[in-house]
């Protein structure tokens, strides 16, 4: 039902369809779940939509700073509609499948994004670097040409990533199993799934991992290290909460988004657990998109501010 006979010379089946199970949820609780995680999805999009609109609107925070914010909320974004309209939708369906296209099309989106919001993060972290440890040359050093060449450098190497990655993917051959243990394409699922020599994949997945994921998480601890290191050269009071307030809810998300990350797709449990590996995958592709709006932007004073700029500016134009 969800395979096409094809003539190969091994006379073996060619997929045409991955049959998605999904999470592991009770049929009596599935609809709980489904409210739940159609909350989530659409908190996420109005709590990033907000973001980038906000900076749009308000030439307050037209900096280095919140150009950084913006993009990374159109990354959470998009990253989080790569997944949870297709969840969605598949726990609504007695058919959960996706087709072969869709699935390396989802796969490829899911690493571009994701590894977008790898390099932002580490652009963001640098530049509270700059602001706090060398506030006189913070303007010169972070420059709009800076800014955009860090950004455009993000959005090149994202897209040769996945590339890549999907390319890869696209050369294997997947014979009688067509079921994937996940809620959507995973790149690790779907090398259990193939007939082919994965050695290749994994090996890349090795190498560009380590850069892609291991490199930025690093220097966004340094980063980091060295403002807390800064600030504390004066200890008082208001340093430390300085230091609490600009590093603690921000490597919160690092850690909860690398951590899981990291964990998952370079060093695998032993015992394979299909639970486990679907509630980590939760965490950084649903969980963190939806935390980021409210732990980077939400709570700033700047963004705050920018809100009640635009809603008294628009409230104005109402009354003229």
């Amino acid at each position: 039902m969800y395979k096409m006979q094809g003539n190969t010379r091994r006379n073996q089946s060619v997929i045409s369809q991955f049959l998605l199970l999904g999470l592991p949820i009770p049929p009596e609780h599935q609809h709980l779940f489904y409210a739940l995680f159609l909350a989530m999805y659409l908190t996420t999009v109005l709590g990033n939509l907000i973001i980038i609109i906000l900076i749009q609107l308000d030439s307050h925070l037209h900096t280095p700073m919140y150009s950084f914010l913006s993009n990374l909320s159109f990354s959470d974004l998009c990253f989080s509609s790569v997944t949870m309209p297709k969840l969605l939708q598949n726990m609504q369906s007695q058919v959960p499948s996706i087709p072969y296209a869709g699935c390396l099309t989802q796969m490829y989106f899911f690493l571009f994004f994701a590894d977008l919001e790898s390099f932002l993060l580490v652009a963001m972290a640098y530049d509270r670097y700059v602001a706090i440890c060398f506030p006189l040359h913070y303007t010169s050093i972070m420059s709009p040409k800076l800014c955009v060449s860090l950004v455009l450098l993000s959005w090149v190497l994202t897209t040769f990533h996945a590339m890549l990655h999907t390319l890869l993917m696209a050369r294997l051959s997947f014979c009688e199993d067509n079921v994937i243990p996940h809620f959507f394409c995973d790149m690790s699922a779907l090398l259990k799934l193939s007939c082919s020599d994965t050695h290749v994949n994994e090996l890349v997945i090795f190498i560009t991992g380590g850069i892609i994921l291991v490199i930025p998480f690093v220097l966004i601890i340094v980063s980091y290290a060295r403002i807390v290191s800064s600030i504390l050269k004066v200890p008082s009071a208001r340093g430390i909460r300085k230091v609490f307030s600009t590093c603690g809810s921000h490597l919160s998300v690092v850690s909860l988004f690398y951590g899981t990350v990291i964990g998952l797709y370079l060093c695998p449990s032993a015992n394979n657990s299909t639970v486990k590996d679907t509630v980590m995958a939760m965490m950084y592709t649903v969980v963190t998109p939806m935390l980021n709006p409210f732990i980077y932007s939400l709570r700033n004073r700047d963004m705050k501010g920018a809100l009640v700029r635009v809603l008294c500016k628009k409230k104005i134009l109402f009354f003229l």
